[in-house]
C-alpha cells in the first residue's frame, strides 16, 4: 500500500515528534559476527541473514539494514538506536522487552511480531504487511505507522503518547487496558476494535465513528430504536 503524506494534526491534537535518522560514514559489513549481548556501531548490513540466532541483549547503534531476515532470532532485551531497517523479514519475530529509539522501519514483512513490553520512542514504520503485531504492555512515545496492512494489532495495557496510524488497514485492534493520549487513528481503515473502555485519548474521523457507534452502544448497554 502506497504511503501518503500524513495530514497535519488539527489544533489540540499533538502529532508524533519524529527526528529523521541520518546515517553517515557507515562501514559495510558483509559477514557480521552477531552474538548475544554484542554491541554493533556504525555499520551497514546488506541482505543479512540472522535466522534463529541468539541476539538477546544486543545493542545496535547507528546501523543500516538493507534487507534483514530475523526469523526466530532471539532479540529479547535488545536495542536499536538511530537505525534504519529496510525490508525487515521475519515470519516470527521474537523481540519482547526490546528498545527502539530514533528508528525507521521500511517495507517490513512480519508474521507474528512479539514486541510486548517493549519501548518505542521516535519510531516510524512506513509500508509493509504485519500479520500480528503484539505490543501488549509496550510504551510508545512519538510513533508513526503509515501505509501498513496489519491483520491484528494488540495494544492491551500499552501506554501510547503522540502515536498515529495513517493510511493503514487494521483487521482487529485491541485497546483493552491501554492508556492513550493523542492516539490518532484518522485515515486508517478499522474492521474491528475491542477494549472500548480505553478509547479515551483516541482521535478518529467521521467514517470511523460510524463503525464505532453500534459497538459503543452495545458497550454502554444502549438500545437504539
Amino acid at each position: 500500500m502506497a504511503a501518503r503524506t500524513p495530514r497535519a494534526a488539527p489544533p489540540g491534537v499533538a502529532a508524533p515528534r519524529l527526528t529523521p535518522v541520518r546515517l553517515e560514514n557507515l562501514t559495510d559489513v558483509a559477514e557480521p559476527d552477531f552474538q548475544r549481548g554484542g554491541r554493533y556501531d556504525g555499520a551497514r548490513y546488506s541482505r543479512v541473514a540472522a535466522e534463529g540466532m541468539d541476539l538477546g541483549g544486543a545493542d545496535f547503534i547507528d546501523c543500516e539494514f538493507r534487507g534483514a531476515a530475523f526469523n526466530e532470532a532471539q532479540l529479547r532485551g535488545s536495542s536499536f538506536r538511530d537505525c534504519i531497517l529496510e525490508e525487515l523479514y521475519a515470519p516470527v519475530l521474537l523481540a519482547a522487552r526490546s528498545t527502539w529509539r530514533e528508528v525507521e522501519i521500511r517495507n517490513a514483512r512480519l508474521g507474528s511480531a512479539e514486541l510486548y513490553e517493549s519501548g518505542w520512542q521516535s519510531v516510524r514504520i512506513d509500508g509493509g504487511k504485519l500479520d500480528f503485531l503484539n505490543l501488549r504492555g509496550a510504551k510508545l512515545t512519538d510513533v508513526l505507522i503509515s501505509g501498513c496492512i496489519i491483520n491484528e494489532l494488540d495494544l492491551g495495557s500499552a501506554t501510547g503518547t503522540r502515536v498515529a496510524l495513517k493510511d493503514c488497514t487494521i483487521g482487529s485492534l485491541d485497546l483493552s487496558g491501554a492508556t492513550l493520549k493523542n492516539f490518532d487513528l484518522r485515515g486508517s481503515e478499522l474492521r474491528g476494535i475491542s477494549g472500548l473502555g480505553s478509547l479515551g485519548g483516541v482521535v478518529i474521523d467521521d467514517s470511523q465513528l460510524g463503525l464505532l457507534a453500534p459497538l459503543l452502544a452495545a458497550h454502554l448497554g444502549l438500545t437504539v430504536l
